[in-house]
């Protein structure tokens, strides 16, 4: 199994500069690389990567994309003077060339492929790629928003011809649609793209008609184009978390892809003079940990926009932070998308149900988005007619008093969300001595807790419990692992208990008396908790096999009636559609899965389950098995460790029966919790 994580940078790509005053293009400069490659430096990421060397693309591999006719003219601007330099870039929209850019944009093509190379080579498991030019603009015969040579679109041709893949996943962060890679992939079934990007009802450049929801691809290709047009500015957290749930990701494992090519942009950051969204820098490690879950973990990040230096550098480091596996920091702000992000993702959804099974039981009419439309119309909001705003840059960064802002909000931002990691991942206390030696060599074995600490400790909660010695053992163990949790000296943690209802109430009480305010608890099977929900500390949820009645769920305490497949995994819809978003929603400081008897979910299942959530709660978890065979105990630790990509088995859609269930639960709890609202129409 490939470990580590690609870094590609070479300074020489920052010889490509403008060489007269162009307002339209003067933010796009070499700082871009330089700042960020100090940032990670600074945070000492380079030297966890694996550095790759650059190399220049070929012809050949170019022309997997552009025209000869055009790589001959890119061609001839190494030798043209400034005057016939500008008077070429003119013949494009918002593009500059100098006489390095052929070598530059060269190198850009190089470090994108040798990035596909070790990926795929299993050299590495992920990577990022540091480059500029960017790309995703340029189309076929023409340099297009600052793009000569389409770095992401000549990687998926190429890893196709070399690899022989049939499907790869690029997603397109940027925010600007990336309309090159569209035109160039729209009838080809073999790549789903991505992208969402400012769209304001046409008014944001490119302007392109084909912008928006309705172009899903064409020909053999319909479905496997999804936009996501955002019809106003200031899309947060909340916003992009809702497009990944409700859209991306069920279509993304249905899709299956072998290999994710990411159009990394972060103008779709905070503080960006483009974007003028509002997603804080650890929402591009979230996003990142999601799509890690597919095509076994090969992801190439390749860098595309970004023109605010602080937003995008400390942005780009939450990116590689993810793709090393560190624990993520808890995201930031209210999880509440906005109400025209949640009628651009119910269009989208409604306009590809002909195309995934994921969204076949959806409502298909797509509803007028009211709540921007004429406010756009009457307003203007924000209207560009070139392809990049105009204001006064320096050195990269606006010279207003809101980007001296943003500065300021991120340095002390990221003071507060990061935090040391603790020197071991994964504990765990097992019943067996042969169960601990099959784990995987990164977990790491705790000693039971102390019988009289631990007598002293449960006779706070419950001073019957001390008398039974079954029980005494379980807690032992249990209590140990998250002890080391709660100090944060482990991540996360692996529990065999005989009395899985008992240890669950108690580390429940534990975690309460340690001063937790919030803590989610799953339980995975038959199992009732005696503990009290009113003060919003838990939110329990119950995946279970037994029918429930509507009256059954409150706020915090949500019962889902799921009963998955035995060879496929039908689990994906309610992992996706319902858990995700209200966990996310809920922001809790921990989590505990509890997997009980006549449990509900498959292996594949309860990986598919951890493995996302350990986004949330600083990846701090603590799994609690009753009972049960070495298998499962292998697969919880394969999930936490996250050494590797579990098997989530065979997707499979779920019923009718299954879907309208989960459908009726989300529109009951979506004004509590508002990450549903995506997916429910009124």
């Amino acid at each position: 199994m490939a470990s580590g994580t690609a870094l590609i940078y070479d300074d020489e790509m920052t010889s490509h500069k403008l060489l007269w005053d162009d307002p339209a293009c003067n933010i796009e400069v070499p700082e871009r690389l330089l700042t960020t490659y100090e940032q990670l430096k600074l945070y000492h990421l380079v030297d966890r990567c694996v550095r790759v060397p650059v190399r220049e693309g070929t012809e050949e591999e170019i022309m997997l994309v552009h025209s000869s006719e055009y790589l001959e003219v890119v061609q001839s601007t190494q030798a043209m003077t400034e005057e016939e330099l500008q008077r070429v870039s003119e013949n494009y929209d918002a593009v500059y060339f100098h006489p390095s850019t052929y070598h530059c944009a060269k190198l850009a093509v190089g470090a994108t492929l040798q990035l596909v190379d070790s990926v795929m080579s299993g050299k590495v498991c992920n990577g990022i790629a540091l480059v500029r030019p960017p790309g995703h603009h340029s189309q076929r015969n023409a340099a297009n928003g600052f793009c000569v040579f389409n770095n992401v679109a000549i990687a998926a041709q190429y890893a196709k011809k070399r690899y022989g893949l049939q499907r790869i996943l690029i997603v397109d962060w940027d925010v600007h649609h990336g309309q090159g890679i569209q035109y160039i992939f729209e009838e080809d079934p073999s790549v789903l793209y991505f992208s969402w990007h400012r769209y304001e009802h046409q008014q944001f450049w490119p302007l392109l008609r084909e912008s928006d929801y309705d172009a899903v691809g064409q020909g053999k290709g319909k479905g496997f184009n999804i936009n996501v047009p955002w019809n106003k500015v200031g899309m947060g957290n909340s916003d992009y978390l809702a497009a990944f749930f409700h859209v991306l990701l069920p279509v993304a494992f249905e899709f299956v892809p072998e290999l994710i090519l990411v159009s990394s942009g972060y103008d779709s950051g905070i503080g960006d003079p483009e974007g003028h969204m509002d997603a804080t820098p650890e929402c591009f490690a979230h996003l990142t940990h999601f799509l890690m879950q597919l095509a076994d973990g090969r992801l190439c990040a390749v860098l595309e926009g970004g023109y605010h230096l602080k937003s995008l550098s400390e942005s780009v480091c939450m990116t590689v932070k993810a793709l090393l596996r560190d624990p993520l920091p808890q995201i930031s702000g209210e999880m509440a998308p906005c109400l025209s992000a949640v009628e651009s993702i119910q269009n989208v959804r409604a306009a590809h149900i002909p195309y995934w099974k994921c969204l076949m039981y959806e409502e298909e009419t797509p509803i007028e988005d009211v709540s921007t439309k004429s406010q756009q119309m009457m307003e203007a909001q924000l209207v560009q007619t070139s392809a990049h705003s105009t204001v006064e840059q320096a050195a990269g960064t606006t010279n207003t008093d809101e980007a001296i802002k943003t500065d300021k909000f991120l340095e002390s931002h990221m003071k507060r969300i990061l935090f040391p990691m603790p020197p071991v991942k994964t504990a765990a206390a097992v019943i067996s001595k042969a169960d601990a030696h099959l784990l995987p060599v990164s977990v790491q074995v705790e000693n039971e807790m102390n019988e009289q600490e631990l007598k002293a400790l449960v006779s706070r909660f419950d001073a019957e419990l001390v008398g039974e010695e079954k029980v005494i053992v379980s807690l032992q163990k249990m209590v140990a692992v998250l002890d080391k949790i709660l100090m944060k000296a482990v991540c996360n943690g692996i529990v065999e208990s005989s009395v899985a209802s008992v240890s669950t109430t108690v580390a429940l009480k534990h975690c309460f008396d340690s001063g937790l305010q919030r803590v989610l608890c799953i339980i995975v099977g038959d199992m009732d908790l005696e503990i009290d929900l009113d003060d919003g500390k838990l939110l329990l949820m119950n995946i279970c096999q037994k029918q429930q009645t509507e009256e059954t769920n409150s706020k915090y305490r949500i019962s889902l009636n799921w009963k998955e497949g035995a060879e496929r995994n039908t689990s994906f819809y309610a992992v996706l559609g319902i858990i995700l978003p209200v966990a996310y929603s809920y922001q809790p400081d921990l989590i505990i899965i509890v997997i009980g008897p006549n449990r509900s979910l498959g292996e594949n299942g309860i990986s598919l389950l951890i493995s996302l959530l350990k986004g949330l709660a600083e990846s701090r978890i603590l799994v609690v098995v009753q009972d049960t065979e070495i298998k499962l105990l292998q697969t919880v630790a394969t999930a936490l460790t996250g050494v590797s990509t579990p098997d989530f088995g065979v997707y499979a859609p779920a019923s009718q029966e299954s879907v309208l269930e989960i459908k009726q639960l989300r529109r009951q709890l979506k004004k509590e919790w508002k990450m549903l609202q995506c997916s429910v129409r009124d």
